[in-house]
């Protein structure tokens, strides 16, 4: 959608006030721990934009919450696997020798908005390791959620999601569908049987040098997360509003990601 759609569907400006006031009402509470997944787009004109929207997060869980937002780099994943669209197969081992090493402070995400990008850039804002699936976190534990993330299980209980499953976070998803929702990663991963794996790699800097290290990945079906993300709407595990313009739910991780893992686990069998 354009700027100028966007303001003629907007009655008027979204502010750093009415923002924090529609996530109040939605139900996110000070001291909360929230995993965000934001469209700017669908809030209206923001006056500010991201930089409006990040302030207005922080506002809505004060000084003691932690906001958290996925960071992911796929463009550093190996070109061997990308699609849409494929590199030529002469090109994958130059762009393997090329590619700039994963840097949490300087490596750009991919595919997560303007809001994501914004917040990992963030005064104090804290990142996890993963080259390819990391996350972003600022306030009180930004530094546990993103301390560890192990290659091979980016979305287990070892890494940022398994660290805000213990905290019981909530999940916003302000104004995006639950096809961008990261929680049900970590329900695939729970339920049976488990995805397949897929072989990976990317560029990283190990002992003072750039390396390329393969590893591999669950293989995470997200085509199927609209449909669990109305099931889960059905069993009344999320609140749904309106932020700005946009239609948001907020929901308990933990509550989501054992229900997805149920639901996944029967459509499995």
């Amino acid at each position: 959608m354009t700027e100028h759609a966007i303001i003629a569907a907007t009655p008027e400006p979204r502010t750093r006030e009415s923002l924090a006031s529609g996530l109040s009402r939605l139900g996110v509470t000070p001291g909360m721990t929230l995993l965000v997944h934001c469209a700017l787009s669908r809030l209206g004109w923001v006056s500010g934009g991201a930089q409006t929207v990040v302030r207005a997060l922080l506002d809505a869980v004060g000084p003691a919450g932690t906001v958290v937002m996925p960071a992911q780099s796929s463009q550093l994943s190996d070109p061997a696997n990308w699609q849409a669209p494929a590199v030529p197969p002469a090109w994958i081992a130059t762009i393997q020798a090329t590619l700039p090493p994963f840097d949490p402070r300087t490596t750009p995400t991919r595919g997560m908005g303007a809001v994501a990008e914004l917040f990992r850039t963030w005064p104090g804002a804290r990142r996890s390791p993963h080259p390819l699936c990391s996350f972003a976190a600022l306030g009180p534990l930004a530094e546990s959620i993103t301390a560890t993330q192990a290659l091979g299980d980016p979305f287990g209980h070892g890494g940022p999601l398994g660290c805000l499953y213990r905290e019981r976070a909530g999940i916003l998803l302000l104004g995006t569908g639950f096809d961008a929702c990261t929680a049900l990663h970590m329900a695939e991963a729970l339920a049976s049987p488990p995805p397949p794996r897929i072989s990976e790699g990317a560029p990283v800097w190990m002992d003072g040098q750039r390396r390329w290290v393969a590893f591999d990945l669950p293989a995470g079906d997200a085509d199927r997360f609209p449909s669990l993300g109305e099931a889960l709407v059905r069993q009344g595990l999320a609140r749904t509003g309106q932020v700005g313009s946009a239609s948001c739910h907020l929901l308990d991780l933990r509550a989501v990601v054992d229900a997805a893992a149920r639901l996944m686990t029967e459509t499995n069998r």
